[in-house]
């Protein structure tokens, strides 16, 4: 139940990190912005987005760095059970056959066939 609930959590912290990392601008920006060309993100306040997105970016990719990290020792200590068909290390485990006892002592098991007397008499002849 955690692994599963961590995977969740993983995917929601990597999502949302590649879209602030795609949402922030470059170091570049602010050099246009100083020449005319628009006001620099005034919705984040005079400093522009720059704290309140780093910060953000920050604690996204810490929390995706110990997620990724405590996923990974959660499947380090799993152990899978080996199919019998992989492990030839070891003869597989021989199961013999009884046929089943009739319910009546004297009547014949429908499991065994009846011999025929064509059968005995071509035994000696070789295809």
């Amino acid at each position: 139940m955690l692994y599963q609930v961590l995977i969740v959590i993983y995917l929601l912290v990597a999502i949302a990190l590649i879209g602030f990392v795609l949402i922030q601008q470059g170091k570049g920006a602010d050099m246009g912005a100083s020449f005319g060309a628009g006001s620099s993100a005034t919705i984040f306040g005079s400093s522009g987005s720059g704290n309140f997105m780093t910060k953000v970016t920050t604690m996204l990719a810490i929390a995706f760095f110990v997620i990724s990290l405590i996923l990974g020792n959660l499947t380090a200590n799993k152990v899978k059970a080996t199919d019998e068909w992989n492990d030839l290390s070891s003869p597989a485990a021989q199961t013999e056959s009884v046929p089943a006892a009739s319910a009546e002592p004297g009547t014949a098991n429908e499991d065994v066939p009846a011999s025929s007397d064509k059968a005995e008499d071509n035994n000696d002849v070789p295809n």
